[in-house]
């Protein structure tokens, strides 16, 4: 087994319970890690015997873009759709962050952690 992990993708979005977060948006930062098999691909040297981590950012991407209230939703949205869509994802690790989150104090990021393993 392998790990293939995309990591600090930023997106600009629009999630949050506050208005102006709705409004505004806010900067987040997305990371995945996905383990499976990348021995043939190891051997051929082709793309079509790996994960093609393009698609795998545009899944990403689409659910980015989705306005949310909450990250634990956008967060979940993610790991629902990446495993999904590649099944030769064994296992997988979403981490997503807001920058700044407005808290009322100086906090650099609030965070959430998802993780999902096929039987």
């Amino acid at each position: 087994m392998s790990k293939i992990c995309l990591e600090n993708m930023e997106f600009h979005a629009f999630h949050g319970c506050l208005e102006f977060e709705q409004q505004l948006g806010n900067t987040f930062v997305v990371s995945l890690c996905m383990e499976l098999n990348t021995e043939q691909a190891g051997k051929t040297d082709n793309l079509e015997d790996t994960l093609n981590y393009q698609l795998v950012y545009d899944a990403v991407k689409e659910q980015m873009e989705i306005p949310s209230k909450l990250i634990e939703h956008v967060g979940q949205r993610i790991l629902d759709s990446v495993f999904g869509k590649f099944l030769q994802i064994k296992e997988l690790e979403v981490k997503l962050s807001k920058l700044n989150p407005p808290l009322g104090g100086k906090v650099e990021r609030v965070t959430i952690e998802l993780k999902k393993t096929r039987p």
